[in-house]
């Protein structure tokens, strides 16, 4: 049987068919629907895990046991769970253990770029990469019987085309492994990592990837198409699939193992061509090894942009044109054309009440992960710093120790309440430790909200909607050794401010915690406003724009609209949308001239 599915569910198919019984990861797009698909088949335990570190050990320990788990995250969560990566490559498994990296080229929703194929490189495991749906389920079931048979994590690397392209799936039918789960007290050596056990286990890698470099050169999803030999093209994953679509003719090894490479398989295909092109995202992983085997690599870096997305159009450019490296300013020229339509928060959202108070209190504010970082766009341009999941806190805790005295009133730092569960608990910790004086505003909106609406340890529900403990993030700061913990409703502009201005200027730890402010799109909770909606009353508003200052999508301007109604002439007048105004009533707060209010009848 046929399905269409997104890249992302048919991974969790392939996992699902393969017999997989854990499943773990903290969400991150592009890879967050992969967990949420997992949680729907009721053979899997699935949870969003705190953080990615932990998704991937918990993961780990259930292959321990022999049976099959599946971790997921996306580029930049493998940073964080790196630290357990290393050591389990060195472990190894009894259990097939598949390790999901979702990476973005392009960074369309992320801090950064990265390549995952080196961590394959680096930590000395195989890596799949797929390039479409259909693929993505059939490497992932491949890939647990990879792990098994190298006791070995494998990874598989998607991107965001890949990930979230849909294409048709054919899909089978469980396959319970059979596996006698068992934790063996005769494997210390294997199991704890100390210095003496470290050295054999090292060579035991060594050996291990001479076997898996003997069976890339074997592994059916390396194949070769020889049409064209005026060119040869060897590539992975989207690469492969957008450099079909335009030069179908040339000849193509497509690597569906891209570490390590088959190399006897590469040797025959270069023989077999006049030229070598290398087409990949985003690093020279390919070719890089290709040209270290003594083969000349006539398109590769040189022409292709080391960085964003490739797409047909400069693949195809890339390889027709005289050589050529003009291609690099052609990157992402597709949409330039485009008309700008930046990202905004929600009309409603809790997070810009805060921000419009953080942006009238005049702080650096110290950002974070999650839709809160939309405040540093026009027109609030009220969060300043970001850097990666529970950094907030940190750098706002280092700069004061810079600063000094200097420093009081004018720094802050702000996380959402998934991101404070994720990394920024033990940065609270330290800034109490050691004595530092920031000021930590958590917002809880009751999600994980920028990537889809996730459960996690504060919501009270588990992934599957069981419900389940919730964390409280006042006595868990407390007992963390804040002294200083207000509660705030974001809403409440004024008291928010006040409150702001007061924690910030104590020369020691406080916490300030907005609550009551759920997710606008929150499937569960709903904050009810006293008003369904606002209106601006043209005859009074002055058209002095204050109002547009809060970037709200329900608010607009309309130029030219008359004269007020003691006849002073005017620019234009705000307009609220009363379709997307759900009633927060921030314009009116922020009002010079009390001219928006609850919308009559």
């Amino acid at each position: 049987m046929k399905k269409l599915m997104q890249g992302n569910e048919a991974i969790a198919r392939g996992a699902w068919e393969a017999g997989v019984t854990v499943a773990c990861a903290y969400p991150g797009t592009p890879s967050s629907e992969i967990l949420s698909e997992m949680a729907r088949y009721g053979e899997v335990y699935a949870e969003w895990s705190p953080n990615e570190k932990v998704a991937l050990e918990v993961a780990a320990g259930a292959a321990y046991t022999g049976a099959r788990a599946l971790a997921c995250m996306k580029h930049v969560g493998m940073n964080v769970a790196s630290d357990a990566f290393m050591t389990i490559s060195y472990t190894g498994v009894k259990g097939g253990l598949v390790i999901v990296i979702a990476d973005d080229p392009g960074a369309y929703s992320s801090q950064n770029e990265q390549d995952s194929r080196n961590w394959a490189r680096f930590a000395k495991v195989p890596m799949l990469e797929p390039a479409d749906a259909q693929e993505c389920k059939d490497y992932t079931k491949m890939a647990f019987e990879i792990s098994e048979r190298f006791e070995t994590p494998v990874l598989i690397r998607g991107t965001t085309r890949i990930c979230h392209g849909s294409s048709a799936v054919t899909v089978g039918n469980r396959t319970e492994i059979p596996a006698s789960l068992v934790l063996d007290k005769g494997e210390i050596a294997r199991h704890v990592m100390v210095p003496t056990f470290v050295r054999a286990r090292r060579r035991m890698i060594e050996e291990r990837m001479k076997n898996i470099e003997a069976y890339a050169d074997t592994f059916s999803c390396n194949t070769v198409e020889l049409n064209d030999r005026s060119m040869g093209i060897i590539t992975s994953g989207a690469a492969y699939m957008h450099a079909k679509e335009v030069l179908p003719h040339f000849s193509y090894l497509k690597l569906g193992m891209v570490w390590p490479l088959p190399k006897e398989i590469i040797s025959r295909f270069c023989r077999n061509v006049r030229k070598v092109a290398v087409v990949e995202e985003l690093d020279p992983v390919l070719e890089t090894e290709i040209r270290a085997l003594g083969y000349e690599v006539c398109r590769g870096k040189n022409v292709f942009p080391a960085m964003f997305e490739l797409s047909p159009r400069i693949i195809k450019d890339a390889l027709s044109e005289p050589e050529t490296p003009s291609v690099h300013r052609r990157v992402r020229e597709d949409v330039q054309d485009l008309p700008v339509r930046p990202p905004s928060l929600c009309a409603g959202c809790s997070h810009r009440a805060l921000f419009y108070a953080l942006k009238e209190a005049g702080l650096f504010v110290f950002g974070d992960i999650g839709c809160y970082t939309l405040a540093s766009g026009p027109p609030l341009k009220a969060l300043h710093a970001n850097l990666c999941m529970g950094a907030g806190v940190s750098l706002a805790y280092g700069a004061g120790k810079a600063l000094g005295a200097e420093g009081l009133g004018k720094i802050c730092a702000v996380l959402g309440d998934s991101t404070f569960l994720h990394g920024g608990v033990a940065a609270v910790m330290d800034t109490v430790y050691n004595k530092g004086y920031a000021t930590t505003i958590i917002l809880d909106n009751r999600t994980t909200g920028m990537t889809g609406l996730q459960e996690h340890p504060g919501t009270g529900f588990t992934a599957r909607g069981d419900v389940t403990s919730s964390v409280d993030y006042e006595a868990l700061v407390r007992a963390l050794g804040v002294k200083h913990v207000r509660k705030v409703d974001p809403y409440n502009v004024a008291e928010t401010l006040d409150v702001i201005k007061e924690e910030v200027n104590r020369d020691e730890s406080s916490v300030i915690i907005m609550e009551n402010g759920p997710c606008m799109l929150h499937r569960r909770e709903k904050r009810q406003f006293p008003y369904a909606r606002y209106a601006v009353d043209q005859d009074t508003c002055r058209g002095c724009k204050v109002c547009l200052g809060i970037g709200c999508p329900a608010l607009s301007w309309v130029e030219g609209a008359g004269k007020t109604k003691e006849g002073r002439g005017r620019k234009g007048v705000a307009v609220i949308d009363g379709n997307r105004c759900p009633g927060c009533g921030l314009c009116a707060q922020v009002c010079t001239f009390q001219a928006i209010c609850p919308e009559k009848g």
